[in-house]
């Protein structure tokens, strides 16, 4: 079985090319699996758009709790 790690890594990668599309990224920094958090920093253009934070919550929390449902939070550093 995958680790959970890796299935948010393929999950953050589904959406990568849209990030990128508008100058930005992000990277997976952690997965706490006992509390269900993924640490994500964003980077390039995302990391200072006032937008980030709907990004975060609308479009990667999305995508990677629908692919890992153990995964109950996503937070930016």
């Amino acid at each position: 079985m995958e680790d959970i790690r890796q299935r948010v890594q393929d999950a953050l990668d589904k959406i990568r090319p849209g990030l990128m599309a508008d100058g930005g990224d992000a990277e997976l920094i952690d997965v706490d699996e006992q509390a269900g958090v993924a640490t994500i920093r964003m980077v390039g253009a995302c990391g200072g758009c006032p937008m980030s934070t709907m990004t975060l919550k609308m479009g990667i929390e999305r995508t990677i709790r629908a692919s890992v449902p153990e995964i109950k939070e996503v937070v930016a550093v």
